[in-house]
C-alpha cells in the first residue's frame, strides 16, 4: 500500500510534467508552422490569382493576433495546472483559427482545408482517443459551416479579385462535407491508436530502463559494499576495476590501480586458468606492510568483445591467521599449564624440604663462616623458585573471582609501600598518586592485589637506576554503551618498551629481564579479562610506559 501510495504522486507529477512540454511544443509549432506556410504562400503568390490569399495586411493581422494569442496562452500555462482542460482549448480554438483562415482564403476552394489535421493530430498525441475525437468533430462542424454559408452566397469581397467559384449544389457540398468529415475522424482514429501504441511502447520502455537502473543500481551497491575485495582484469594484464573493500586491503585507491599491470601491483597473485580453487600468498600494500590474502578468480563472459576479463575475489586473511596464531598459542599454553601444575605440585614439597633444612643449618650456627654465602643463596633461590611455581600455578589454574568493592586509595598505598621495601624500587623514583579518597572498585581483593603489585613493579624495573616517576591515576567513566566503569591508570617516564617486542608483551614466559618468568603480564590481562574489563599498554622508548586498567561497575 505505501509502494502504491508513493508512487501515485510520482506518476503525476511525471504526466503533469509531460503535458506541459507537450503543450509548449504545440504551442512553439503552431506559431513556426503558421507563420512559414502562410509567409511562401504570400511570396510564392502568382499573377493569376489561382490562390486566394488575404491582403497582406490581412494576414499581418491574422499572424499578430495568433503570435499574441500564443505569448498569453504560454504565460497562462505557467500558472495553470489543468493541463488536459488548457490542452482541450488550445486545440479547440486551433480548429477555430483554422477555420477562420479558410473561410478567408477561399472556403471549399481555400488550400489551407489540410490545417485541420494540425490539431486533430496534436490532440490524439497529446489526449489520445479523446483528444483526437473533439477536435475532429469540431473540424467537421466548423468545416460544415463555411460550406452553408458559402452555399448562402456569404464570402468576402475580396474574393472577386481572385478566381473564385463558389459552390452552389446541395449534392458537391454535401459530397466535400462527408468526405472532410470522414477523413477528420479516419485520421483522429489512426493518431489516437498510434498515439495510445506508443504510449504503451514508451511505458513499457521506462519500466524496462527503470528496471534495468534498478539492477545496475543493485549490481553497484553489492559491487561497492560486498565485504569481499574484487578486481576486474582485462587479459589477464590490466586492472579494470578494484571495489572498496579491495580498496582497503591494498591500501590503494581505484585512481592509483586502474589500469596498471596487475602482475606488477601484486606480482604474487597467479591468475593460471588451471586453477580453480581457492589459494593463499602474501601482498605488499601500499604503505610497504606485507599482509597474506586469500584469493580466487573466475572468467566473465563478456558478449561483443574478444578480450577475456577475469574477476578476482579477495579477502585479508590477517585476523584469520592471528586467531590462528591464538588458538595454537592458546592450546600450547594450556598444555604447559596442565604440564606446569604437575611439576610444580612434584617440585613444591622437595624445595620446601631444601628450605627448611637451609634454614635449620643456619639457625643451628653450625655453618663455617666462608659457607654463609653459599646458605644465603640456597636460601634466596628456594625463595625464587617458589614465587616462580607460584606464579605458574596462578596461570595454570585461574580462580574465577569473587568481587566486592575496594577502597581502591588505600590499597595503591599499601602496594607503593610494600615495593618501597624491596630492593626493586628505584632510589631516585618519586611516587605521585591521584586518587579521590572514596573511589572504589568492583573486583577481586586478592587478585587485584596482584594487578597492581605485577604493573607497578614492572614500573620499577623500567626506573632502575634512573630517575623518575611513577604516577598512579584513578576515574570513574562510562563506555559507549552507557555502562559505569573504573580506569586505573599507571604511568613512569622510564626506559619504555621498545617497538619490536610491543606485540609479545602478554605473551606467556616471554621476558627481557635475566630473573624474570615472564608470567606477569600474562596473569594481568588474565585476571582483568576474568573479571570482564580490558587493559591496554602505550610506550615510547626511553619516554616511558603507561599502562591503563579498566574494570566494569555493578
Amino acid at each position: 500500500m505505501l509502494k502504491s501510495f508513493i508512487a501515485k504522486p510520482v506518476e503525476n507529477q511525471a504526466a503533469a510534467a509531460l503535458y506541459k512540454r507537450q503543450l509548449q511544443w504545440m504551442l512553439f509549432v503552431r506559431v513556426v508552422f503558421l507563420t512559414l506556410l502562410l509567409g511562401i504562400n504570400f511570396i510564392l503568390q502568382s499573377a493569376e490569382k489561382h490562390i486566394i490569399v488575404p491582403s497582406f495586411y490581412y494576414l499581418v493581422a491574422f499572424i499578430t493576433g495568433v503570435y499574441i494569442y500564443t505569448i498569453c496562452s504560454a504565460l497562462v500555462l505557467k500558472y495553470f495546472r489543468r493541463y488536459s482542460t488548457f490542452a482541450y482549448v488550445q486545440i479547440l480554438i486551433d480548429v477555430l483559427l483554422i477555420s477562420i483562415l479558410i473561410y478567408y482564403s477561399g472556403g471549399s476552394q481555400s488550400i489551407f482545408t489540410i490545417l485541420y489535421f494540425f490539431p486533430i493530430i496534436a490532440g490524439s498525441y497529446i489526449l489520445f482517443r479523446r483528444g483526437g475525437l473533439a477536435p475532429a468533430a469540431a473540424s467537421t462542424i466548423a468545416y460544415g459551416i463555411i460550406l452553408a454559408l458559402e452555399y448562402k452566397g456569404y464570402h468576402p469581397v475580396f474574393f472577386e479579385d481572385f478566381w473564385y467559384k463558389p459552390v452552389t449544389d446541395m449534392r458537391s457540398i454535401m459530397n466535400l462535407f462527408s468526405i472532410h468529415g470522414l477523413t477528420f475522424f479516419i485520421t483522429a482514429i489512426l493518431s489516437a491508436l498510434l498515439s495510445e501504441k506508443l504510449r504503451r511502447t514508451e511505458k513499457a520502455l521506462i519500466t524496462t530502463t527503470l528496471k534495468y537502473d534498478q539492477l545496475a543500481v543493485l549490481y553497484k551497491k553489492i559491487f561497492e559494499d560486498i565485504p569481499s575485495g574484487i578486481i576486474t582484469v582485462i587479459n589477464q594484464k590490466n586492472i579494470v576495476s578494484i571495489n572498496p573493500a579491495a580498496e582497503n586491503i591494498t591500501g590503494f585507491t581505484s585512481g592509483e590501480i586502474t589500469g596498471k599491470d596487475i602482475n606488477k601491483a601484486f606480482p604474487g597473485l597467479n591468475l593460471d586458468v588451471d586453477m580453480n580453487f581457492r589459494s593463499e600468498v602474501r601482498i605488499t600494500k601500499k604503505d610497504g606492510e606485507n599482509i597474506p590474502i586469500g584469493y580466487s578468480f573466475a572468467k566473465l563472459n563478456m558478449p561483443g568483445t574478444e578480450d577475456k576479463y577475469d574477476v578476482i575475489t579477495l579477502q585479508d586473511l590477517s585476523q584469520t591467521k592471528q586467531m590462528e596464531m591464538q588458538i595454537m598459542q592458546a592450546e600450547k599454553m594450556a598444555t604447559i599449564g596442565e604440564m606446569s601444575a604437575g611439576i610444580a605440585h612434584e617440585l613444591r614439597n622437595p624445595l620446601a624440604a631444601i628450605s627448611g633444612a637451609a634454614e635449620l643449618l643456619d639457625a643451628c650456627g653450625d655453618i663455617k663462616p666462608r659457607n654463609q654465602g653459599l646458605m644465603n643463596i640456597i636460601t634466596r633461590e628456594c625463595f625464587r623458585l617458589q614465587s616462580t611455581i607460584s606464579d605458574f600455578l596462578s596461570f595454570s589454574k585461574p580462580v574465577e573471582p569473587e568481587k566486592e568493592f575496594i577502597p581502591l586509595l588505600p590499597l595503591v598505598m599499601e602496594m607503593i609501600q610494600i615495593l618501597q621495601h624491596t630492593q626493586d624500587w628505584p632510589g631516585k623514583c618519586k611516587s605521585v598518586v591521584d586518587i579521590p579518597e572514596k573511589m572504589d572498585c568492583w573486583a577481586d581483593p586478592q587478585q587485584i592485589h596482584k594487578v597492581l603489585l605485577n604493573l607497578l613493579h614492572n614500573s620499577c624495573i623500567a626506573l632502575r637506576n634512573i630517575e623518575g616517576e611513577i604516577r598512579v591515576s584513578a576515574r570513574e567513566t562510562e563506555d559507549d554503551t552507557g555502562a559505569e566503569k573504573t580506569v586505573i591508570t599507571i604511568a613512569d617516564t622510564g626506559r619504555g618498551i621498545p617497538v619490536l617486542i610491543m606485540n609479545k608483551i602478554y605473551e606467556p614466559f616471554f621476558t627481557t629481564r635475566e630473573n624474570g618468568t615472564g608470567l606477569g603480564l600474562s596473569i594481568v590481562k588474565q585476571i582483568v579479562n576474568a573479571h570482564q574489563g580490558g587493559i591496554t599498554v602505550s610506550s615510547n622508548e626511553n619516554q616511558g610506559t603507561t599502562t591503563e586498567v579498566w574494570l566494569p561497575l555493578p
